[in-house]
């Protein structure tokens, strides 16, 4: 594990994303947020993922993370996704949207605009029944979040009030929502559904439902192949990874048994950089004498929750409860 470095941190780590690169970017990304839980003083922050020019003789790399800025944060941090190249949307225990603006300037993050309450149980005018926001997507200058309360929520970053609000979208606890297609979102609840939702559809219901058979194992992370959007990953609290064509049929068309159990908050991932068309076909079969798949540990010795993780070219960053972030920029060497 020579290519990984690792950062200690103070602080439990929810979420690490890392921040996209222009189009017509060629060099690896260099900078990545963090956002804790459960701690005192929650924080989000920005780092740099290191010198890139502090590589050994064999291009591996011995840079370490450095603290570019940070900002306290009400409510541990449920989600983050990047907007844009300067805004970062961050999802709070307190049902609690916000946009930080980083500004480059003077290394400095500020609320830019915060939607107080976006989930609630209750009453959102009360000062209390906050429920929390587990999910956020963005399509600059979209958002959607989704939250324990079952609501759904579309936002612009340049509006007020929320376009859009799905009050009644589910009678479970929504745990995450991602992008489909433009106007097509998917969201995972804690009854092992997975849902299309058409934000073109004035009626509020979705458009397809997908479920587990048998238990009813809460979905917790959900994503989309990034080239052939139809095939669509789910991460389970019983540490299944399941994967679905949602051109055919209602239930996933491939489970992998990725842990022993729930580790942490569940992850799923696909990148682009590691999938084609016969990875894509592994992954579909069901036939484990056929297109066997090669699985890596990447953390070998690890004993706490990994909480989060982004992949972004060759880059990996994740973090833990260990307090510490990871940081490997040769994934796939």
């Amino acid at each position: 594990m020579e290519d990984v470095s690792a950062k200690f941190v103070s602080q439990k780590i929810s979420r690490t994303r890392w921040r996209p690169l222009p189009a017509a970017a060629l060099q690896p990304p260099d900078l990545f947020a963090t956002g804790s839980w459960d701690n005192e003083d929650n924080r989000v922050s920005l780092w740099s993922a290191g010198d890139l020019g502090n590589t050994g003789l064999n291009g591996e790399y011995h840079g370490e993370p450095r603290l570019l800025c940070d900002i306290q944060h009400n409510g541990d941090v449920m989600d983050m996704q990047f907007l844009d190249q300067e805004r970062i949307v961050v999802a709070s225990s307190t049902g609690t949207v916000t946009i930080f603006r980083h500004h480059q300037n003077n290394q400095t993050l500020s609320a830019n605009h915060r939607w107080e309450k976006a989930h609630y149980h209750v009453d959102q005018d009360t000062s209390c029944g906050g429920a929390a926001c587990t999910g956020v997507v963005c399509n600059n200058p979209e958002i959607v979040t989704v939250g324990e309360d079952g609501r759904i929520n579309l936002f612009r970053a340049d509006q007020r009030d929320a376009v859009r609000t799905i009050d009644n979208a589910d009678s479970s606890t929504l745990h995450a929502v991602t992008f489909l297609r433009t106007t097509e979102i998917l969201t995972v609840n804690s009854i092992g559904q997975l849902k299309i939702w058409d934000l073109r559809q004035q009626r509020n219901e979705p458009s397809q439902i997908f479920s587990l058979a048998g238990d009813r194992v809460p979905l917790h992370c959900v994503d989309r192949h990034p080239n052939q959007q139809h095939i669509v990953a789910t991460g389970g609290q019983d540490g299944m990874l399941s994967i679905w064509d949602i051109r055919q049929g209602t239930m996933p068309v491939s489970l992998l048994n990725a842990h022993e159990a729930e580790r942490g908050r569940s992850t799923a991932y696909l990148s682009h950089s590691t999938i084609n068309q016969s990875v894509v076909s592994a992954w579909l079969s069901n036939d484990p004498t056929k297109d066997r798949m090669e699985i890596t540990n990447l953390i070998p010795n690890q004993t706490l929750s990994v909480n989060s993780l982004d992949v972004l070219g060759p880059c990996l960053v994740y973090g833990t409860d260990a307090e510490a972030i990871y940081v490997n920029r040769q994934l796939f060497a």
